[in-house]
Order: structure tokens, then sequence, then C-alpha cells
């Protein structure tokens, strides 16, 4: 059946992008995408031009990866990354609703909507949705027998539950993968799978949708604790990101069981497609950029008192802050055995010691060192005795570090601390976020003692 003959009267443009019953034909389908995509990419050029000088060329745009835009943007314009995926989430909204009313156009399952989360496969979905003809829409189904809120939340929570745990399982122990399908996609399936059930009867709001979206998400995360697979540091951190994308989830998931069939098929489907979406990014190059975490304190004496306490120091007092409490290692003590280029620097932190070769040997100026062995980046917190997920072995990787004594002049030094280090974890630069201020706060706790320790003895 041809296009026209199948669809109802055209819908405004504002109800196209918005109105959940508008219906959407291939026609508006792909001028509304090539017309959102032109803009997306117009913000997102003039942002990165204005911010870096750097034209934005198409090819780079239609990259996936954050860290694409990351590295483009480089470390100091953190606020134009930030800026660039806030403004992504209504793109990302109008995109996962107009795609959802397309496959009902198109007489496909709702559920074909949430391939438009994962990076490469929603190039995929939208040519494809935006070639296939209408055909002609069903008439409704009688409802169900209703199942009452209670059991449909029960449904709800127990299925957005087993879909986060099989997802982490998969993910971490089999593909050892830490990557967008677990972090970014996994919260929105879980929340989608959560709030379908929940409404698949008949719709129960927005607002208790998102509540046993959120429901799943928090059961899911001590699921995941009472099973070892994850610490509570890693879930604290989490947290965030899962939250939001747990809410889009909720939301999407109402919308799906309001153009869908009674049935599980969707969450079957679900069940079946993303671990194999899964696998098909673990299989893709994941680029480590370098990040180099900068910090730097005044000390009240001159750079000769300050060298030999930068070369090793004694014994730091317990951080103050809650987070290193719960097990995130921080330093305890520096020795360094020889002297120059070749002498070998062991800093000694709560997990174990970084194993650190001199590289330069500038005194009173500079010492540059890389790390040849590190241990784990935190003890993780549990009920249990030992627990040690994936992620604490090689996704944080320090590389390398370098102190730089500047002397003022005035009898004063400006001593300076740098880490550059890559990070494994999807989305880079949300995580970053968390290591960037952990080793903030690590140099904070180093650079403190060592003017104690030069004022001391100056």
């Amino acid at each position: 059946m041809t296009d026209a003959a199948a669809a109802p009267p055209a819908p405004g443009p504002l109800a196209l992008l918005f109105d959940k019953h508008a219906r959407v034909d291939r026609k508006r389908y792909a001028i509304a995408g090539v017309s959102l995509a032109l803009l997306k990419y117009a913000m997102d050029a003039g942002l990165i031009y204005a911010t870096t000088g750097h034209v934005w060329l198409p090819y780079e745009y239609l990259s996936p990866a954050l860290s694409t835009r990351e590295a483009i943007l480089g470390g100091d314009n953190e606020w134009a990354l930030a800026l660039m995926i806030a403004w992504t989430l209504p793109f990302l909204w109008v995109g996962l609703t107009m795609s959802l009313r397309r496959a009902v156009d198109a007489g496909l399952s709702p559920t074909l909507s949430i391939l438009f989360l994962v990076p490469g496969i929603n190039y995929i979905l939208m040519l494809t949705l935006a070639a296939l003809p209408s055909e002609p829409q069903p008439s409704p189904a009688p409802p169900p027998a209703p199942w009452g809120r209670f059991n449909a939340a029960l449904y709800g929570t127990a299925t957005g539950i087993a879909l986060a745990v099989v997802i982490t399982l998969f993910s971490t122990l089999v593909l050892g993968r830490y990557g967008a399908m677990l972090f970014l996609v996994t919260p929105v399936l879980v929340g989608a799978s959560a709030s379908w059930f929940y409404n698949h009867d008949r719709d129960q709001g927005a607002a208790g949708s998102v509540a046993v979206a959120l429901l799943a998400t928090a059961m899911a995360g001590l699921a995941m604790m009472v099973i070892a697979i994850e610490g509570a540091i890693c879930l604290i951190m989490a947290t965030p990101i899962a939250g939001v994308l747990s809410v889009v989830g909720a939301l999407l998931g109402r919308e799906i069981a309001d153009n869908a069939k009674p049935g599980v098929g969707h969450v079957a489907a679900l069940l079946f497609i993303t671990p194999l979406l899964t696998a098909f990014e673990a299989a893709l190059p994941a680029p480590l950029p370098e990040r180099e975490v900068a910090t730097s304190i005044i000390i009240d004496v001159p750079p000769e008192r300050v060298w030999p306490h930068v070369t090793g120091f004694t014994d730091l007092g317990a951080p103050p802050e809650w987070i290193y409490a719960l097990g995130v290692a921080y330093p305890l003590r520096a020795r360094i055995f020889g002297e120059g280029v070749g002498a070998v620097r062991h800093c000694e932190f709560t997990t174990g010691p970084f194993i650190e070769p001199i590289t330069a040997w500038e005194p009173p100026s500079r010492l540059a060192f890389d790390v040849t062995s590190q241990p784990p980046p935190m003890h993780e917190w549990s009920p249990y005795e030992h627990v040690h997920p994936p992620h604490l072995d090689g996704y944080f990787k320090s590389q390398r570090g370098e102190f730089r004594l500047v002397d003022l002049g005035d009898g004063r030094t400006r001593l300076e601390g740098s880490t550059w280090y890559t990070l494994d974890l999807d989305p880079a630069p949300y995580w970053a976020l968390w290591s960037d201020a952990l080793l903030h706060g690590i140099h904070d706790r180093v650079l403190a003692h060592v003017k104690h320790l030069s004022e001391q003895d100056g």
C-alpha cells in the first residue's frame, strides 16, 4: 500500500516531532531525520570551531565515539563537551520516539526503536526505516485482563533486574568490556523493560513508570553487590548516569506499551538482541586517548629545599574524603632507590606499590618517571571479604608522571604535579570526571605533604 493511501492527514512540525500519536511515514521520517541531523551537526561543529578553531568535517561527525569529540575539544574544554552532551538529549528523545512511531507505521515492532541508541547500528536502523513503506494499521486488540499496579510493578522490576544482571555478566566476565552498551544502553533497556511491563495492559502514568524504572535500576545494583559482580564504589559512581538514562527508558517503555500489541515478545527480543550488540561493540577497536591531570601548590621555601621531599617522602596521614575511606587507593609514602636517570621510585598506595623508573632527573627543577607496574585502583567495598570485579585490572592505567619545581624568585616555589593515564571505560568523558577528581585529590594530598615537610625543614 502506498504511503499516500495509508497515511492520515499530515501532522504539523511540532506534532510530528513530539506527539506520540502522530503517525510517521517514511517521507516525513527521512525529511525530519536529515533536517535534525544537519541542525545537530551545525550546532556541534559551530561549538567546536568557536572553542578550538578546528573545522569539524562531516565524516568526523559520523564517528559515534565520544572520545573523538573529547580528543578534538582537548582536555581544557570539558564545559563544551558537557554542553554538547546536554543538547544531545532532546535530539536523542525525538529520534527515539520518531523511530518508534515509524517502526509501528511500517508494521514492525516498536522495540526496534531501541537500536537507535546503539552507535553504528543506529545509522542502519534509520536508513531501513526511511526505506520501508507504510503498512495498514491493525484494529486495536481488546485489552488483556489487568494485572493490578502491584503485580505490574513487580513483573517490571524483576525483568529489569534480570536484564541488567545478564548484560553485566556477559559484558564484563565473557567479553571483558565496560563499554557504551553496558553504561549507556543497559540503563535505558532496564527502564524500558520495567516500564513496558508496568504499562502493558493499561497506561499507569509517567510518574509511576519512572518510579518503577528507578526501583528496577536500584535493585539491579543491589543484586550485583549480592552476587559479587560489583562493589559499592563502582555502583555509586555509575548511579548518576544510570539514573538519568533509566528515566529515558521508562518514558520509552511507556511509549512502546502504548504502541505495541500485548505479549512478551518485545522483552524477549531485547534479551536476544542485546548480547549480540554487546559482542559487536566489543569487537570494534577502542582508541584510548591519554589524559593529563595537573595540580599545583605554592611552597614558602626555594626549590632546593623542596627537591629532597619530591624524590621521596615519609608516611602521610589518613585521608579525610569519604570515597577514599570506602576503598579508593591513596598514597602512603614514597621511596627512591638510586639517583639520577635509571633510579627507581616506589610510591606505595593502600593497594600496593607503583613502580616508577626515573626518566628525567634535573634537580632542583624537574623529576619525571614512567609507570611500569601499578596496583589495583581500589579495594571495592562489599559485604564479602574479597570481591575483585574485572574493571580493577587494566581499565585505568597510569602511564607516567612528573614533578616540576618553578622558582618564583622571592624565596617561594610553585610545585606542579602531573599524571598521564588512559581509561578503558565508556563513556570516557563521564568516567574521566571521576578519575580526574580522584587524581586531583591524590595530587593535593601529596603536594600538601611535601609543602609541610619542606616548610618544616626550612
